[in-house]
């Protein structure tokens, strides 16, 4: 249903007079589509439902607003159209009146203050009933708002799968009537690292801008920091849902010297005066609150080395040993191909580039599709003398970027 008779006459006549930018769109969607995601599905007590009326309504924004403009209140022009996609689906389905009587009245629209909405949405979708690959698909589409291609790029699986993954997690919602709230403290544990999961990725995918520079997508970005610390907020007895704010304030700490004029930078080549003081302080603060509460995990570990790079002057002077032993502490709680090949890079600078060639050669069975693991076996190799194998590795890296700044990174790695 086209929402323009659902929306209120002074929202469709206000309209900006200029079309908005693809990335004004997609700012606007982000920031909106999870709430109302969240508000409908306690009105509709149907996520399937509910999402499926959001994605509807957002369709029909992207077409209206690109011709018209974004209009003044964009959450309740939303909002609207959601709904009554929503009825007419329910009509459609021969099921109108009955599942009327359910529906409770209208919610309003939601607004950037409603700071735990989402909460309950994130726990419901991350439901040990789900698998942990659903878990983390569904919670990406439905609760922050991510297109398929983009969890598929941030998951690296097919998108054909990720589609699947989503579609078949909310019928099992839907049929094994899996509430939407926040589970109680015996049976939060579980649940709490997938949430925590999700929160990561959503920050990392705000820097794996297909075509994109070197610049993250701050909006997504720093709603992942906000999530996290509603989250953190919510939970102030959880060590890991400190952890996670902790490692996500480091990262965004240091992005005015990850990225400069479009171009990225590395870390060790990164200007550290440009390093953000405020944001370090407060990542060091919510890892010194995860510490106290003495129950360790894989994201206090992360934020732990995080602050090993934070707190050297130079690159010089990082503390590699620390590093690798954080890393091998780690393995304790995630033994990832990724984190494998991130202590790999530790291991280089105690042990040397030899050594940790053979772990990073162990992982070509898992990470043969990932461009950062070609590019890490390029540096090893070229540090070893092997500039004819670097230069293959590096080839190979380059065909799997997808992102304009690091496409141009090995670009200049192999003209040199």
């Amino acid at each position: 249903m086209t929402p323009d008779a659902a929306a209120p006459r002074d929202e469709r006549d206000g309209a900006a007079a200029s079309p908005p930018s693809d990335a004004a769109l997609a700012r606007v969607v982000r920031e909106e589509s999870g709430r109302i995601v969240a508000a409908l599905t306690g009105s509709l007590r149907s996520l399937d439902l509910a999402e499926e009326s959001v994605a509807e309504a957002i369709e029909e924004a992207l077409r209206e607003w690109r011709g018209r403009g974004i209009p003044p209140n964009p959450g309740a022009w939303l909002t609207q159209a959601a709904r009554h996609n929503a009825l007419d689906r329910l009509r459609r389905e021969k099921r109108y009146r009955e599942k009327l009587a359910s529906i409770a009245p209208e919610p309003p629209p939601p607004t950037a203050g409603d700071a735990d909405e989402r909460l309950p949405l994130l726990f419901g979708c991350c439901h040990p009933a789900l698998s942990p690959d659903a878990q983390l698909a569904l919670t990406l589409r439905a609760v922050c708002g991510l297109t398929t291609a983009q969890i598929a790029r941030a998951t690296l699986a097919p998108e054909p799968t990720v589609a699947q993954r989503i579609v078949r997690a909310k019928r099992k919602i839907g049929a094994a009537g899996i509430p939407i709230r926040i589970p109680e403290p015996e049976d939060r544990a579980e649940r709490l690292d997938i949430v925590l999961t999700v929160v990561s990725v959503m920050y990392s995918e705000a820097h794996l801008v297909a075509g994109g520079d070197a610049a993250a997508d701050r909006d997504l970005a720093d709603d992942a920091v906000w999530l996290a610390g509603v989250v953190s907020a919510a939970l102030p007895r959880e060590a890991e849902a400190h952890g996670l704010r902790a490692l996500l304030l480091f990262h965004r700490a240091r992005e005015n010297a990850r990225a400069v004029d479009g171009e990225l930078v590395l870390l060790g080549d990164q200007d550290r005066t440009r390093w953000d003081a405020a944001l370090l302080a407060d990542a060091r603060r919510s890892l010194e609150r995860a510490a106290m509460l003495r129950r360790p995990g894989r994201w206090q570990l992360h934020a732990a080395i995080a602050a090993c790079h934070a707190d050297a002057a130079t690159s010089a002077e990082t503390d590699w040993l620390q590093v690798l032993t954080l890393y091998d502490m780690l393995l304790a709680y995630d033994r990832s191909p990724v984190v494998l090949l991130n202590r790999a890079v530790a291991l280089a600078e105690v042990d040397g580039p030899a050594a940790a060639l053979a772990e990073v050669d162990a992982l070509e069975p898992a990470l043969s599709g990932y461009h950062l693991w070609h590019a890490v076996r390029a540096h090893l190799l070229r540090w070893l003398g092997r500039d004819s194998d670097a230069t293959e590795a590096d080839l190979r890296a380059l065909e799997l970027t997808a992102n304009a700044a690091e496409r141009r990174l090995i670009e200049a790695r192999l003209a040199r």
